[in-house]
């Protein structure tokens, strides 16, 4: 029988179509996510997430907005106006709170009940994703965000022997780097850093019952005590021993300062290990590590979570599904945690591969009498914005500290 060549073009052409749909390829699940991570530590760990994500068959669309409060702003905002990306990245907190009571967000009930989250998620984060028995966020790591840096570069040339172990050493040491002409204190100057600096004051200075007190309680009385009027002194004490540089400049910019050997201390959350790692420092080698002074020193729990924004659409509301799974695997979690400087949220993953800072937090994180949420799990983010107002005006102006424990007060009243 004889064919025109036309005839053969349309019956291939008729005979791809008719192939199953099992033997087309299934598209990969595209998931648009914002977040902070820009820097480049935080770029290298963002990675690892779309690495995992696209491994099991998803595509993940990278929307990365330097600084947090902007990234969220953009989140919300597109959330509100009907045109959401599939996740957007939170922090382990009430930041978003308003939007779960709103409607705002898909839950993944399902992911977390399948792999079991409530079997190894500490108890501070599940009280920050579970809202009303419902998950609505997918924890991605744990953070302390207040540990203490050291430049063992500094600190040789300052002629210091030891890290500190309490804060009279560390101002001791201090001191002496100022007398070796050196920047003492590497900070940013911005208003969330200022926090992070008083966070760990009340901390390791005041002790776990004050901090409890003044964050969980917002007790008035302790607020305006003795005691705390002392952490207030020893936080401004330490701005003292910032440069003239220091106001607005950025945590990482910060972090160079003791990785090049100009700074002898920052204290920072221990992705500042991100930005380490990036200039091949090594910990216990090129920098010193602690997250708190003393045996018992509280561990401080923060981290990010990526919420999932309200959404009908079946594709979206599948890459949501794997995201969430993807990002809490044992897997994924250690190879974030590498890269970002975090530790895993997951207690039954092997961390042999992380570093010594990593694995003393670890450890710290087996002993839950030690564990203390961050600040702002316990008060509002109106409240926490107040004390951050507060604590900014203090640190760069001469402000009576009996006034600053009346305006704490004041902020954070309930």
């Amino acid at each position: 029988m004889k064919f025109h060549r036309h005839t053969l073009v349309v019956a291939a052409a008729l005979a791809a179509t008719a192939l199953p749909a099992a033997a087309q390829p299934a598209a990969p699940l595209k998931a648009e996510v914002i977040h902070w991570w820009t820097s480049g530590g935080e770029s290298a760990a963002a990675k690892t997430l779309a690495e995992a994500y696209k491994a099991q068959g998803g595509q993940w669309v990278d929307t990365a907005i330097a600084l947090g409060e902007q990234a969220r702003s953009v989140a919300i905002n597109r959330i509100a106006g009907g045109n959401p990306p599939t996740a957007a990245q939170f922090n382990t907190t009430q930041q978003f709170r308003d939007i779960v009571d709103q409607g705002l967000l898909n839950n993944v009930d399902d992911v977390a009940k399948r792999d079991g989250w409530d079997k190894f998620l500490p108890e501070t984060v599940l009280q920050a994703i579970r809202v009303n028995g419902h998950y609505y966020a997918a924890p991605v790591n744990i953070h302390n965000m207040s540990w203490f840096w050291f430049s063992k570069a500094a600190f040789k040339k300052a002629g210091i022997a030891e890290e500190p172990k309490s804060f009279d050493e560390l101002f001791a040491a201090l001191d002496k780097l100022k007398a070796a002409g050196l920047v003492p204190l590497a900070h940013g100057g911005q208003p969330w850093q200022d926090g992070i600096v008083f966070t760990a004051t009340l901390a390791h200075y005041g002790g776990r019952d004050l901090y409890l007190k003044v964050f969980r309680d917002r007790d008035p009385k302790a607020i305006l005590g003795e005691d705390f009027k002392k952490v207030l002194l020893a936080y401004k004490k330490l701005q003292s021993y910032t440069d003239k540089g220091s106001p607005g400049r950025n945590w990482n910019d910060a972090t160079a300062m003791l990785i090049n050997g100009r700074a002898g201390v920052q204290i920072m959350g221990d992705w500042a290990k991100g930005e380490f790692a990036q200039a091949r420092q090594e910990a216990g080698k090129d920098y010193g590590c602690s997250y708190g002074f003393g045996p018992n020193a509280p561990y401080i729990i923060q981290g990010d979570v990526m919420v999932f924004p309200k959404t009908n659409k079946p594709d979206q509301v599948k890459a949501q599904q794997l995201l969430a799974s993807v990002i809490t695997q044992p897997a994924t979690q250690v190879a974030f945690s590498q890269k970002k400087g975090s530790i895993p949220i997951r207690t039954d993953v092997d961390v042999s591969k992380l570093d010594v800072c990593a694995q003393m937090g670890v450890a710290a994180m087996k002993d839950k009498a030690r564990q203390l949420g961050n600040g702002e799990i316990y008060i509002t983010p109106d409240q926490n914005g107040a004390l951050q107002d507060v604590l900014t005006s203090y640190w760069n102006r001469n402000i009576p500290v009996e006034k600053v424990q009346k305006d704490i007060a004041a902020a954070l009243r309930n």
